[in-house]
């Protein structure tokens, strides 16, 4: 009896680790299918329905602050695919969703910085924040820094600032889009916001001012020796170029001190992201976290909960 019941003692305390192996897998597993599901799902949040940004500059002041934490909708608009690779400036085709809306006057839009004036795209992947002033179609002008969209003076926005003196109209300012307008920041138009189906009239007089914007377009533009213009080697049907796409013209709230469509020219609709929503976090941003108990002190609760308009 004692030699039948020895193995079958054996094979028990043979058995009893392996168990325990498989019970240490199993937890191993479920820790780390609960982390592949919460990266999924962190994924598509940030992807389809929310992203967090914050504002490092003073272009949208006194509306959003340096410091201010953002949250931003994607599916407002309509959500798309990553743009790029991820951590790197590497664009990807991107497939773009249905929103809810079109952007609309005074929407406060994060947007793909289309690029520098004279830049076919921008070098590096960015995402700005301004507010949208025209929609497609519309005509516009600033005249000693009142703007005037199809003629009727567009309100300022209740927090928005101008942080330096008049720039006359007789004063230019050779950064001002398009190039060799003539035109500043203040003394501005009148201008129309291209829209799909529009055409423009391009010649020897204006080819330097509207070459690039038919190049982001996707097409080649050249002057002939002739002087007369040619879109994709063709001469252009009576000078007149049909626009593509639907544009929105962007600018800071902080009115001379925002990088805006005034500088760089329109922003086509499909580089829309979202629409900001709220901020969620705020202090300031100029103390550094080797003075942490100062940062701490320096949380802007009136601002955390905010709506942004």
């Amino acid at each position: 009896m004692a030699e039948i019941n020895k193995p079958e003692i054996k094979a028990k305390e043979e058995i009893k680790p392996k168990e325990e192996v498989l019970k240490k897998k199993s937890k191993l597993r479920e820790y780390f299918d609960a982390l592949v599901f919460a990266a999924v799902v962190a994924f598509f949040i940030k992807v389809f329905l929310f992203e967090a940004y914050r504002i490092p500059t003073g272009s949208m002041e006194n509306t959003l602050l340096v410091g201010d934490f953002l949250l931003v909708t994607k599916f407002t608009y309509g959500a798309t695919t990553p743009r790029n690779i991820p951590f790197t400036d590497i664009r990807i085709p991107y497939v773009k969703l249905p929103g809810f809306k079109d952007p609309k006057l005074g929407d406060i839009i994060v947007f793909d910085f289309p690029g520098d004036r004279e830049d076919k795209q921008s070098k590096e992947v960015l995402n700005y924040i301004k507010r949208c002033v025209g929609l497609p179609g519309d005509s516009l002008m600033i005249v000693n820094k009142v703007l005037y969209n199809n003629g009727t003076p567009y309100p300022n926005p209740p927090n928005s600032k101008f942080i330096s003196p008049l720039q006359t109209s007789n004063m230019s300012n050779p950064r001002i889009f398009p190039k060799g307008s003539g035109w500043n920041e203040d003394n501005f138009g009148p201008i129309r916001v291209p829209k799909a189906g529009d055409k423009i009239k391009i010649d020897s007089s204006n080819f330097e001012a509207w070459k690039m914007f038919v190049i982001r377009e996707g097409r080649t533009i050249r002057l002939g020796q002739d002087m007369r213009v040619y879109v994709d080697e063709q001469v252009l049907p009576d000078g007149m170029y049909t626009v593509k796409r639907d544009y929105l013209f962007m600018m800071g709230d902080n009115r001379n001190n925002s990088l805006d469509s005034r500088f760089w020219g329109f922003m086509p609709v499909e580089n829309v992201v979202g629409e900001a929503f709220m901020i969620y976090w705020s202090w300031d941003a100029n103390i550094g976290f080797n003075e942490f108990f100062r940062l701490l002190g320096s949380i802007r609760w009136d601002r955390i909960g905010h709506l942004i308009r």
